[in-house]
């Protein structure tokens, strides 16, 4: 995740936006939680390998980028996650940012399909970028919160969705090249593995972990879909982390804003409904001491749980 100024035409955008959305707002149906899971092994397992010093920060590009997609492969096709229609893989070549000016970003996508049994062809897709920001001055910056994480609460919904099909067909996307300007997301609104009209929504996931200093998982994108509100109000809280809504609107100003914060920007400008689940900023933020070791595993598997559960309700509340 990154903070991004929110420009006068976006909030505009989002201004309308609200309006024509606001006109009728569908009651939510009752939802039940989905069913804890019993062993978190295989979750803790995902945040530590993606965030170990020898996958040297994730970087777009780089050797240890590879490596991760190459353990998110393993772990999709170990759970029966099928390739999408154009392949398991989406290669890109794009211009992105470093610190040192425009470059040249090589990065991969990664999708899985699981299929649905209710509104098979509509589809959730369901993002977690696996890049972060590498090493620099000799220091590897690990991303354990940004965004091994998301991808682990990723793979921990897929696991679950498995076991218990979905009634959307859901595509699971490990998304390239965030850090360095949504590049990947970028990439796949503009060569989808289907028509984005048959797109439902966009969830995604970008720091899941390390909600101790608020207690919250934040939801943003409501204040643009308001009918989504009514539907996560219902879930319960968990022992450690509630749900919380905002972030979003107009008088959410700067880094405060994120509208636009992370790979849900780019399903947003391309006019398709989103939201974001991840938890508030914390002083390792894009800090070399993002570390598997700063994470509290209680507070981060009840951020999870709330993920699924979010998930298991919109899935069940969308195409009524």
């Amino acid at each position: 995740m990154r903070p991004v100024l929110a420009s006068l035409s976006v909030i505009a955008a989002a201004l309308t936006l609200a309006a024509c959305e606001t006109t009728s707002v569908p009651a939510a149906p009752e939802t039940p939680v989905a069913a804890a899971s019993a062993d978190y092994a295989q979750l803790m397992e995902d945040l530590r390998i993606l965030s170990a010093d020898d996958m040297q920060g994730r970087d777009t590009g780089s050797e240890g980028g590879a490596r991760a997609r190459e353990y998110i492969v393993g772990r999709l096709e170990a759970l029966g996650v099928q390739p999408s229609p154009m392949g398991r893989l989406q290669p890109w070549e794009m211009q992105g940012r470093t610190r040192e000016g425009a470059k040249t970003f090589n990065g991969t996508n990664i999708i899985g399909v699981i299929p649905g049994t209710r509104v098979a062809d509509k589809y959730i897709v369901v993002t977690a970028h696996y890049d972060h920001v590498g090493a620099n001055d000799g220091q590897i910056y690990n991303g354990a919160d940004d965004n091994a994480s998301g991808v682990a609460t990723m793979l921990e919904l897929a696991r679950r969705l498995k076991a218990s099909p979905p009634e959307h067909t859901v595509l699971i996307v490990a998304l390239d090249g965030e850090e360095r300007g949504l590049l990947g997301a970028k990439r796949f609104v503009e060569a989808p593995p289907m028509p984005l009209s048959s797109i439902s929504m966009n969830l995604n996931f970008d720091m899941t972990a390390r909600a101790d200093s608020d207690g919250k998982l934040w939801v943003t994108g409501t204040y643009q879909h308001p009918y989504f509100r009514p539907v996560l109000e219902r879930l319960p809280a968990r022992a450690n982390v509630a749900l919380a809504f905002g972030k979003d609107t107009p008088e959410d100003k700067g880094a405060d804003n994120w509208v636009e914060a992370s790979d849900h920007g780019a399903f947003h400008r391309a006019g398709l409904p989103f939201l974001y689940f991840g938890v508030n900023y914390h002083p390792d933020y894009h800090r070399p001491t993002d570390d598997f070791e700063k994470i509290n595993p209680a507070v981060f598997q009840d951020s999870t749980e709330l993920a699924i559960a979010g998930f298991r309700a919109l899935d069940a509340w969308l195409d009524q």
